[in-house]
Order: C-alpha cells, then sequence, then structure tokens
C-alpha cells in the first residue's frame, strides 16, 4: 500500500510525520535535494535535513543530476524512506527521467516505502507538472520533452496555498486548473496524507 506525505513546508509540519509513521528512529532517508540546485532562495533543504534528524532519522543524501546510475538505484532501494525537495518542479522531473529514477520511486512507493515530497517534490507525485507553469519556469528544465510526472497519486498538489510570496501565483493555478484538475491546495501548515486510510489533510 503506498504511502505519501506530502507538504509545502516540511519543518512546519514535521511533528504530523511522527504520528503518521511509527518508529522513524534509526531509519535511513533518501534525501534527493536536486530541485534546489537551479533556485535563488534554498534554505528550506538545511531546514528539512535538520527536521528529519530532529526525529531520529539518518540523512544519505542523493543529487540525482550527478549520481550514477548504481548510486541512484541502490540507495533509492536500500534505504528506508525518500525525500524530495522544493525548488523547480520541472528541472526536478527532467533530471528524474534522464535518470530513471522516476521509474525506480514509483517502483518503492507502490512497493510499501515512504515517500516524502516537499513543495517541488510534492507537485512531482502528480500525473502531470503542467500545472506548475505559473510557480516555476519550465525554462530551467531544457531538456524535458513533456510534463507526465510520477502519477503516484490522482490528485495536483497546490503548495504553500495562502502563503506569501506565493499568494497570487497559488490563487492563479486554482482559478484557473480547478474546473479541470483534482486540485489539493495546501498551506505551509497543512500536510497531505496519503496511505490505506485514503488521503487526508492534516494541519499542524
Amino acid at each position: 500500500m503506498k504511502k505519501l506525505f506530502l507538504a509545502s513546508s516540511f519543518k512546519d509540519v514535521a511533528p504530523i510525520l511522527a504520528n503518521f509513521e511509527n518508529n522513524l528512529k534509526g531509519k535511513t532517508v533518501t534525501f534527493i535535494p536536486t530541485a534546489s540546485l537551479v533556485e535563488k532562495v534554498v534554505f528550506y533543504v538545511e531546514a528539512g535535513k535538520k527536521a528529519l534528524e530532529k526525529l531520529g532519522l539518518i540523512i544519505d543524501e542523493l543529487d540525482i543530476s550527478t549520481a550514477t546510475a548504481n548510486e541512484i538505484s541502490s540507495k533509492l532501494k536500500g534505504n528506508d524512506l525518500i525525500y524530495v525537495t522544493g525548488g523547480n518542479t520541472f528541472f526536478l522531473l527532467q533530471e528524474l527521467k534522464r535518470t530513471g529514477a522516476d521509474q525506480i520511486i514509483v517502483e518503492e512507493v507502490n512497493g510499501g516505502k515512504l515517500y516524502i515530497g516537499e513543495s517541488a517534490g510534492a507537485m512531482v507525485t502528480a500525473a502531470n507538472i503542467e500545472y506548475a507553469k505559473s510557480m516555476d519556469s519550465a525554462k530551467k528544465a531544457p531538456n524535458l520533452i513533456d510534463f507526465d510526472a510520477l502519477g503516484l497519486v490522482d490528485f495536483y498538489t497546490v503548495p504553500h496555498y495562502t502563503n506569501s510570496p506565493f499568494k497570487k501565483i497559488t490563487q492563479k493555478i486554482v482559478d484557473n486548473y480547478s474546473s479541470t484538475l483534482n486540485l489539493s491546495p495546501i498551506s505551509n501548515q497543512d500536510a497531505i496524507l496519503v496511505s490505506s486510510n485514503g488521503v487526508n489533510i492534516e494541519r499542524i
């Protein structure tokens, strides 16, 4: 059964994860910061690491844009959890597809491994990320052929909804796509929990 924990700002909702997944202490998480590499604002990467460590997790970093195929495969398959940070959703998807990491992640999550996605890491779990164009620049992923994403969930996360500096952009996404896509807008204080109990949104 699939288990996903999707957030806008992981550091703000980390306590919810402790209730969602038992026995985190001592487990190893594959930490993928790749989406942040093309961004100027990246404070959330270290904040996410600290929040994970506070929960007792061991971090094994994996930049899929530079790692070897063997490294990508062994870390994604061998470690206990997968964590994908925020950043540029299009660059993230480009690198996931280019390396084949997308297929491994889908297999691992479908096999029951917990996936934690923050912002871009949450958006990429949808079937397609074209809706993210007003939030992220697709020009940062010049080799991305299409916008088909991981397809792990049947909804489209809209992170940072009602939070500055994303208020207008996120509202625009909701206005433009709510009639055609199953949107799930969440603020920085919300987490989407996907499990055998269905899909639930919890607020800190």
